[in-house]
């Protein structure tokens, strides 16, 4: 029996070990997860009876792979959840699926409200072209953003930024409102800095004309249209947020024989001969030395290069040493209101307003986004009719002013920027607080990035070494895009392929994943 080490246990490590059991019967798998849970960034805290999903995760994929597992694991619900049921709300259910009042392994099909929080009015996210938006905007807003727009489709920039890249679609005027300071937030860098590959990535096809082809697309439903990624209206979500899924995978996984060692952090990769051959661990004080047949790693890439050691290269030494991070903290309140209107036509428990995530494009707070837990599931909350729940997103580097605050100055300079924006009133409306912490949450597209492809061609002389996942590839995929590599992963260790071309080029085209029938272009 040949022997597989998994290092991770996020989404990417998770789907490898379990596909690969299912799938065969010849490997004894080991996943080693440096922490006491599983998850990842897609873990669920608990805290005091309310849950805070970490950065927010929506289950929506157009590959049949990711969405067949999801639903073997987590059938959809085919009765309506407690707050679908108390506001009368309909929703399509699954004819014979799981009551989510009853049961707990459970799906549920979310409406998905994202806005802009700018000017101290809400905007459409994407954008859109309803007259709200132009309403909020003004009238010379507006006219500069057409002529702006107009401009951009005749005069085109050379995409060497992604500043560059958003002004192609979207014209200076808009990108300058809704794009520009929110990226630098997210990054610390201003978008002029940062690779366009990003923006190709995570946008796709997303445009003023996609928004406008979305828009008159609907006018004449069609069952067959495509619909790019950031449009989409509803979304899976499980019952207690992501973790759950993820713990319920684990626990799935470790019936089927297969092995998860806690708090086993890989410092160390013994290398020879194009293969590695064992991974050592600081396991809380002690040593612990793995050796194995085949590794597949989720770990970043910048730590699985520093511990293979003297052994590498110089290039992919110094490539691996300088690809940059954010790092990302949550602030949790628990709320007795919202000092915010819900102007919508969306019914929701205590008249909140019905988003899942509020993008803060204001430059005078640090503050990313808010989380409104409420919406996303209302059991993340343990009581949804007369409080709210939210999560208040930082991007930040790990080390900084920031990230070092203690626990309590953190959550004072989040309340502080949140009755400055006119959110809450005062402190009496705080219930309860919690902070979170993530390192290496989203890998970054500026410094050595540029010389990505250098490195994995040299991770790829190791015959016997899988990356896959968001820091195992140093690319910000989606939770599907992640589970995707794993998939192809475990395709190649059983057909016994070498080149690895498709493990890497998962969400590299831009109509990867694009077919409304879930099949892969």
């Amino acid at each position: 029996m040949r022997k597989c080490i998994i290092i991770g246990g996020g989404p990417a490590g998770l789907t490898a070990g379990y596909e690969l059991l299912k799938r065969s019967n010849e490997y004894e798998v080991i996943i080693l997860e440096q922490s006491e849970v599983l998850g990842g960034i897609s873990r669920t805290v608990k805290h005091n009876g309310n849950r805070m999903d970490i950065g927010g995760h929506r289950f929506f994929s157009k590959d049949k792979d990711v969405t067949d597992f999801w639903a073997e694991l987590m059938p959809a619900q085919g009765e309506p959840s407690f707050d679908d049921k108390l506001l009368g709300r309909e929703k399509k259910l699954a004819p014979g699926g799981p009551d989510p009042e009853k049961e707990d392994r459970v799906m549920l099909l979310r409406r998905r409200v994202s806005r802009i929080y700018y000017l101290n009015k809400f905007f459409d996210y994407p954008i859109s072209m309803k007259p709200q938006t132009f309403i909020n905007m003004g009238f010379s807003r507006t006219v500069k953003a057409g002529f702006s727009y107009l401009k951009s489709t005749v005069s085109k920039k050379e995409e060497t930024s992604l500043e560059n890249f958003y002004i192609n679609r979207f014209g200076k005027v808009l990108y300058s409102m809704f794009f520009e300071g929110y990226t630098e937030k997210l990054w610390g860098r201003h978008p002029s800095e940062i690779s366009a590959d990003w923006g190709a990535q995570r946008v796709k096809g997303l445009s003023i004309l996609a928004v406008i082809r979305d828009m008159f697309s609907k006018l004449v439903p069609n069952k067959d249209r495509k619909v790019e990624t950031s449009l989409i209206e509803e979304f899976q979500y499980p019952k207690f947020g992501p973790g759950q899924l993820w713990e319920t995978v684990g626990d799935e996984f470790v019936k089927m024989g297969g092995k998860i060692l806690y708090n086993h952090k890989v410092t160390d990769i013994d290398i020879s001969g194009g293969r590695v051959n064992s991974v050592k661990c600081d396991c809380g004080g002690f040593a612990e030395t793995i050796d194995g047949d085949i590794f597949i790693s989720s770990m970043p890439v910048k730590d699985l290069v520093a511990g293979m050691g003297a052994g590498v290269p110089q290039a992919p030494a110094e490539i691996a040493a300088g690809l940059p991070y954010r790092d990302f903290v949550t602030v949790g309140l628990l709320l007795k209101k919202l000092n915010l209107k819900n102007e919508t036509d969306i019914r929701t428990l205590g008249n909140i307003v019905p988003d899942c995530w509020i993008y803060v494009q204001d430059v005078g707070v640090k503050l990313g986004r808010i989380q409104i837990f409420n919406n996303w599931s209302p059991y993340l909350v343990k009581d949804p009719c007369n409080t709210v729940w939210i999560g208040l997103e930082y991007f930040c580097n790990e080390g900084d002013g920031f990230w070092s605050m203690d626990e309590k100055t953190c959550i004072d300079y989040a309340v502080n920027e949140l009755k400055k924006m006119g959110v809450i009133d005062s402190d009496a409306e705080i219930l309860d607080s919690h902070r979170e912490k993530v390192q290496k949450a989203y890998p970054a597209y500026f410094d050595t990035y540029d010389r990505m492809d250098e490195l994995v061609e040299y991770l790829d002389t190791f015959e016997n070494l899988y990356c896959v996942g968001r820091n195992g590839q140093h690319r910000y995929n989606n939770m599907d895009h992640s589970m995707a590599t794993s998939f192809e992963a475990v395709n190649n260790i059983l057909s016994g392929k070498k080149t690895k071309e498709n493990i890497w080029s998962v969400n590299t085209e831009a109509e990867y994943h694009e077919e409304s029938n879930g099949e892969k272009s």
